[in-house]
């Protein structure tokens, strides 16, 4: 380019070049940021998926396992341990299907996270037999018939024990109260209220 066509122009070399340069970083600013952004994303999305250590008793046993931060206690028990007596229901803390004890307190091991549980001592139904003796809510669900499909049996069970460590097994309306976030399909309720109050009753040490 002549130094005539320049002045013509308005325009050094240099200016095209400063005007090219900025053109270029204005085209190419916006994908740099929304590329850095996904990154981030992504590193946030692979974070829920990488696995982290996790130490608990179950049923009096100790374990040190490395789980992902998503799964929960249920799905830990059930998948890795291979403890398939806690059943998994309505998955949103609503049957009790899943009802486990966390040290000695009832709770939804669908609705809390394996992770939240580092340190504790978890006790799911298959705890609560001593080898082949009975636990006697055990025994007194099936002496007075308090299942029929049984399905919701574990949790129920789970619960049971629960309501009479709890002090809240004094009559059967209390037993109703304290026991209706256990649901039972089959309609075994007034056997499961039976049996309850029975070992309530009976002042055995469970």
């Amino acid at each position: 380019m002549s130094e005539i066509d320049n002045n013509q122009s308005g325009d050094t070399r240099r200016d095209f070049l400063k005007k090219t340069s900025l053109f270029t970083a204005l085209s190419l600013t916006p994908l740099t940021v929304l590329k850095a952004a996904d990154n981030k994303v992504d590193e946030r999305f692979a974070e829920l998926f990488e696995k982290i250590p996790l130490n608990l008793k179950v049923n009096k046993k100790p374990y040190t396992l490395k789980i992902e931060p998503r799964v929960t206690l249920l799905d830990l028990l059930r998948e890795e341990l291979h403890l398939t007596g806690t059943k998994k229901g309505c998955d949103h803390g609503q049957c009790g299907a899943c009802t486990v004890h966390v040290d000695g307190q009832r709770v939804n091991s669908c609705l809390s996270l394996a992770v939240m549980n580092e340190g504790k001592s978890v006790t799911t139904i298959e705890g609560l037999a001593k080898g082949d003796e009975l636990h006697p809510m055990q025994a007194a669900f099936i002496k007075h018939d308090g299942f029929q499909c049984g399905y919701c049996t574990p949790g129920q069970i789970m619960s049971a024990v629960a309501c009479v460590r709890e002090g809240h097994a004094n009559s059967k309306e209390e037993i109703r109260e304290y026991m209706s976030g256990n649901i039972c399909r089959c309609g075994a309720y007034p056997n499961i209220v039976d049996a309850i109050q029975e070992v309530k009753e009976k002042g055995t040490a469970i």
